[in-house]
């Protein structure tokens, strides 16, 4: 079995010396002092490593089971579902209205990586009830935030999402789900819905599903889809639990991983629901769901990984096999331990050095929204749509790599289901796939989010890199090591932009073609600027003789390693981009 620690130093140094959370002028934020989130941090760590991660592997291996219509989570699970309840790590960053604890969203994103971490499948279910509650809370009448949100804060009721139908996933304007209004304001919603994760379980009273389907009157593509609450149980006046919907579980998907998230086949016979939001503009209050989704998966992508780089760590330390080329380092053994060889030290730094870029970027995206939400930041708000595609999109392909890596430290030893690694990169690999597959996402950062508000997002991202080089310009120890490499790769990326803006009006291919290495070039110019942020901060750190020496030596380290090994990636992905969409369309599509 894997055993996972929360990384609670780097967790802290990131929201306290790079971010300075607790000196932003936001509300909800004068509170989060480094003692406060210590705590909160440490004690969501303990639960982590103490309840969640020893059920990892027992999720993977039972699974959940549909029996007489009824789905079975594996065992454990409901039993770790109170605590998190008891806990009230479900309410952190909800609304005190309805039961939420009001912290921001920084610190739910923090905590979110630790749960997810120690085990994705089992987070998933009250990391879907989180973005139903977000489209309620945003979109929802009155009565219906009163009605549901108090028991989805406690997660006492659970939330979904249900968009895919058989036919038809990325294309929505071709679901075929119908909803028929009736006389007293409700809908009757017919039809069925595929891959929808914690559709059914046992680990709570009611599911509120969120359903998209078309109403008579709303034309055709995805104009004509509204957004309905379906719950699994009706609620009566006094807020009880009456009928049983007709909304039933058709199967349950056998999947690569995830095994312990129960992915269902929904099928909605005349289920009763009512219209979220206005009709025929569910799009709009899906998305409410989907971009937190969405910010939530790249936060996937990068804690399994976390999990598993840390045991990839305690086995090349431990591992004996063969001696150091410079002289043994084990002299009084039979042999040096994996770590002593350079290929293993190169597999272990580009894990490390993704890991840590990839905390940065994903919590100032979640400081983002909180800017964008608590502030009424526009410029963060703009931002954080920008980065969205990207955080999602590049921290799960890079994600789903390190795990691999992670399971190559262990040789023969990771393919074999005892050691527990295999299970990493089959969870990791669906978080590329669902919430948009990444090839759309690079589609949605390229052919909306560049031009989205007349490009100030982009060019705004553009300001803050030449900002950040310019504020540190004296720093001779960072320039060579971290602010000329970062220019560079700035400068590419910048250069694939003029690119698109040259060639993709009279050749839209030409951009298109080149959208996913545009992701990647962005998202690791991302993480080049959060290892500059963490740079300065690290080396202010040391200057000043703050704190434990080691960390920040080490910090400094792991992003030099970055900015000289993997940012200039940047530098292929932009030649590549420029070849056009010749390459990419020579052959018809018969010659495949």
């Amino acid at each position: 079995m894997t055993a996972y620690s929360a990384p609670l130093r780097d967790m802290q140094f990131v929201l306290h010396e790079v971010l300075e959370i607790s000196k932003q002028d936001l509300p909800a934020y004068g509170d989060l002092d480094p003692e406060f989130t210590e705590a909160i941090l440490d004690a969501a760590g303990k639960l982590a490593s103490e309840v969640l991660a020893p059920l990892n592997a027992v999720g993977d291996r039972q699974g959940c089971r549909l029996e007489n219509g009824v789905v079975h989570t594996p065992e454990g699970f409901a039993a770790a579902f109170d605590q998190m309840r008891e806990g009230g790590w479900t309410a952190l960053d909800c609304d005190p209205e309805y039961g939420g604890q009001g912290m921001p969203y920084v610190i739910g994103t923090a905590a979110g990586e630790i749960f997810t971490a120690a085990n994705m499948a089992f987070t998933m279910y009250q990391g879907l009830t989180h973005g139903a509650y977000s489209a309620i809370h945003a979109h929802g009448s009155d009565q219906q935030k009163q009605t549901y949100l108090p028991k989805m804060v406690s997660c006492e009721w659970t939330g979904t999402m249900n968009l895919t139908e058989p036919h038809c996933g990325t294309d929505l304007g071709l679901l075929r789900t119908k909803a028929e209004p009736q006389d007293d304001g409700s809908y009757l919603i017919t039809g069925q819905k595929i891959f929808i994760s914690a559709g059914d379980h046992d680990m709570a009273e009611n599911v509120i599903h969120l359903v998209l389907a078309k109403a008579p009157g709303g034309g055709e593509g995805t104009r004509g889809i509204s957004l309905f609450i379906v719950p699994k149980f009706l609620v009566k006046q006094d807020g009880t639990l009456g009928d049983r919907n007709a909304v039933s579980v058709g199967n349950l998907e056998e999947k690569m991983g995830i095994h312990g998230n129960s992915t269902c086949v929904m099928n909605f016979d005349g289920a009763r629901g009512w219209l979220l939001g206005d009709l025929h503009k569910g799009m709009r209050a899906m998305f409410t769901m989907m971009n937190e989704a969405r910010l939530g998966v790249g936060l996937q992508g990068y804690a399994i990984a976390e999990h598993a780089y840390q045991n990839a760590v305690a086995y090349a330390r431990e591992r004996l096999q063969g001696r150091a080329v410079t002289g043994a380092e084990n002299p009084s053994g039979p042999a040096d331990p994996l770590i002593v060889h350079p290929d293993i030290r190169r597999n272990l730094m580009e894990q490390k050095s993704f890991l840590e870029g990839a905390r940065a970027l994903a919590f100032w995206g979640a400081n983002l929204i909180d800017r964008a939400r608590l502030g009424r930041d526009e410029q963060a708000d703009g931002l954080v749509s920008l980065l969205t595609p990207v955080i999602k999109g590049f921290l799960t392909d890079r994600g789903f790599e390190s795990a691999v890596q992670a399971q190559q430290v262990y040789g023969g030893h990771g393919y074999i289901e005892e050691q527990g690694m295999s299970q990493f990169v089959r969870d990791a690999r669906i978080t590329m796939i669902y919430e948009g597959a990444n090839g759309v996402q690079a589609l949605d950062l390229v052919g909306r989010k560049l031009a989205a508000d007349g490009g100030k997002p982009i060019m705004a991202f553009f300001e803050l890199v030449k900002q950040t080089i310019k504020s540190l310009e004296g720093d001779e120890a960072l320039k060579s090591a971290f602010l000329d490499p970062l220019k560079a790769a700035s400068k590419d990326l910048q250069a694939a932009g003029v690119f698109f803006m040259e060639n993709g009006a009279r050749n839209p291919n030409a951009a298109l073609s080149g959208s996913y290495d545009f992701m990647r070039m962005f998202g690791h110019v991302a993480l080049g600027l959060m290892w500059t942020r963490m740079a300065a901060a690290a080396s202010k750190a040391l200057s000043e003789g703050r704190g434990d020496a080691g960390f920040y030596e080490t910090k400094l380290a792991t992003g030099r390693y970055y900015m000289a090994r993997e940012l200039p990636a940047t530098a292929t992905h932009l030649a590549r981009i420029q070849s056009g969409a010749e390459p990419v369309m020579a052959l018809a599509a018969d010659r495949f």
